[in-house]
């Protein structure tokens, strides 16, 4: 099986493994950020590696062609962005009022 993979498909491969570290990374984070707190909570690190592990493996899932992949991450990104857009909306309020 691996013998036939060309240079490309090992760096794509590379890339989905780089990604899937990346989305990985997040739940340690957010381990660490509760464990430092002794309380849960999720730190705004945990949305940005959420974003670039998600758009990592969107693109990886693009080249593999699969669907369900494809949907599974494009809305996971959607909803990863729109989390740090309400964080930082509600930074901006709290800051001018």
């Amino acid at each position: 099986m691996f013998e036939a993979l060309q240079t490309q498909d090992w760096a794509w491969i590379a890339l989905g493994l780089l990604g899937q570290g990346l989305f990985s990374a997040r739940f340690i984070v957010q381990w660490i950020a509760s464990e430092r707190r002794r309380t849960s909570h999720v730190p705004v690190a945990f949305w940005y590696l959420s974003i670039a592990g998600g758009l990592t493996l969107l693109g990886y899932a693009i080249y593999r062609g699969d669907p369900v992949f494809i949907l599974g991450q494009s809305t996971g990104v959607f909803i990863y962005a729109r989390n740090l857009y309400l964080i930082r909306h509600g930074r901006s309020r709290s800051a001018s009022a």
